[in-house]
């Protein structure tokens, strides 16, 4: 029998061994991203970030020994077996409303505020989604402001030396240059471009905060570690997203402690505050709205595609009362987190050790699968219950890896897994979720009208990453508008209150 000095002192070992191999890890992902990001300053916020994210990403990728193709053949057979099981659902049953009913009206009045808000959170953005979403007209509309001399206005605008990105905001918006307060396309980490306006239609102090756009808001969006925020008036754990906290917490300084809002209310005094944001800018607007909530009581906040991983639980039901997120599709960053890439981590491994198929093939197979559709191929996956000790052949072919052989896959196959023990605080999208889906087959012909259909949702709706072409399309700015768009013009589309809510359908 060995002696239990002996056992502590190789247990001591190994954990010294492993806390090595964690700090190594970690350095060479550090300098990866100081490599990547070679262009940016290396200050002090940087190398925090740096340090931050690099912690996370060994963090994610430590227990995993797949290769690039072995990942891209689990999305795939993931893909379709996700496909299979929508296939098999019972569709769902469409409650009917009478057009009185009070959760349609809601409905109604939400859809038409958030169309008009997207509006401003696209507008944000500048000139790139400008001529990207006006490819004829928009260089020309451009070209000729941005020449002109504007010497006089730049008290208000920062960052903007030409004054294209100005110019875009007032196409894109309708405003006049008078109805801008404060207009800044200031960037660093942790610090993102904002406008604030006056909204005369909405008779509202308009707050939009741009979207993810350059490189240093690729940090901000990494630096998704916890961090504390407390409210006053919030019971329970308080924290959020540490970049877009960051953020909202350099605008919050900006509008209250430069007196932006104060002049805005000064000037209008009867309007109310509207936040408004996509994608980053969404989760810092969404914050934000947080922040001020106590000082402005009547504030509304349109976060559109908001990532999921923002906000504790706590904080979420304490936005319901304020703040609507609005998501298209199937969206890949509202189901964007922690514990929702690790899951996604876990059914990759798994899917793939129980497919006996020759790696090639499913490579070869899935592309045809996205590019032109068809039946979901049958493959054998974790759904059907096999074995893996049943499984004679391995998934990549004699050349390469047998994934289910492999230590990762030993370690995340078991419950009993360390994998499964290392806890991640839970973070949700915020407020309440309205769901826009296209209406009728997932596949159609790139001609055909589309039909959209809205219905509340909740967070839990988004607890697990969807694969499909469309989870990287429905997120851009431009589809949401559209999206939007149609739904309160043409109107060709359902509305459908879900059932999964009952106490969310009172109009904010």
């Amino acid at each position: 029998m060995e002696p239990l000095g002996v056992r502590d002192m190789e247990s001591s070992e190994g954990t010294q061994f492993f806390s090595t191999a964690r700090s190594l890890a970690v350095k060479v992902w550090e300098s990866r991203l100081r490599l990547l990001c070679c262009c940016l300053p290396q200050d002090e916020s940087h190398r925090a970030a740096f340090s931050g994210i690099a912690k996370l990403v060994s963090g994610f990728f430590s227990d995993t020994d797949l290769v690039p193709s072995d990942i891209a053949a689990g999305l795939a057979l993931l893909h379709q077996e996700q496909d299979k099981m929508e296939q098999s659902r019972d569709p769902d049953t469409i409650i009917t409303h009478s057009p009185s009913s009070p959760i349609e009206e809601d409905l109604e009045v939400e859809l038409e505020k958030a169309a008009h808000c997207m509006q401003f959170a696209a507008a944000a953005y500048g000139w790139p989604l400008y001529i990207y979403s006006n490819p004829l007209t928009g260089p020309c509309k451009l070209s000729g402001d941005c020449c002109r001399s504007h010497a006089a206005e730049y008290e208000i605008v920062g960052g903007d030396h030409l004054g294209c990105h100005f110019s875009s905001i007032l196409h894109s918006t309708g405003l006049q240059y008078r109805d801008f307060l404060y207009v800044s396309f200031h960037n660093q980490i942790y610090e993102i471009p904002f406008f604030v306006a006056l909204d005369h239609k909405r008779e509202a102090v308009l707050v939009a905060v741009r979207g993810t756009l350059s490189l240093k808001d690729v940090l901000t969006d990494l630096s998704a570690e916890c961090e504390n925020l407390p409210i006053e008036g919030v019971t329970g754990a308080c924290y959020a997203h540490k970049g877009m906290s960051q953020a909202a917490g350099y605008i919050y300084k900006k509008l209250v402690n430069d007196g932006i809002l104060n002049q805005a209310f000064s000037i209008a005094p009867e309007y109310k505050l509207v936040i408004t944001g996509h994608s980053l800018g969404a989760g810092t607007a969404s914050l934000l709205a947080i922040l001020l909530r106590n000082s402005f009581p009547t504030l509304q906040c349109y976060s559109f595609s908001p990532p999921g991983g923002l906000l504790s639980k706590a904080l979420a039901d304490y936005s319901k009362n304020f703040v609507v997120s609005v998501v298209l599709g199937k969206d890949l960053v509202p189901r964007l987190s922690i514990p929702n890439m690790e899951d996604l981590k876990r059914k990759i491994l798994k899917i793939v050790s129980n497919c006996n198929k020759p790696k090639y093939r499913i490579l070869l197979q899935g592309c045809w699968y996205e590019l032109f559709g068809g039946e979901p191929d049958d493959f054998p996956t974790e759904m059907d219950n096999r074995r893996e000790e049943e499984l004679s052949q391995p998934l990549l072919g004699e050349e390469s890896l047998m994934i289910r052989n492999s230590s990762s896959y030993q370690s995340l196959a078991s419950d009993d897994s360390p994998a499964h023990t290392v806890a991640h605080l839970p973070l949700f999208m915020p407020g309440r979720v309205l769901h826009i889906t296209e209406d009728g087959p997932s596949r159609r012909s790139c001609f055909s009208q589309v039909r959209y259909r809205a219905e509340w949702s909740n967070e839990m709706a988004f607890r697990s990453v969807l694969i499909s072409p469309r989870m990287l399309a429905d997120h851009m700015p431009d589809a949401v508008l559209w999206a939007l768009n149609s739904l309160t013009s043409d109107k060709p589309f359902s509305l459908c209150p879900s059932s999964l809510n009952n106490s969310q359908h009172h109009t904010i």
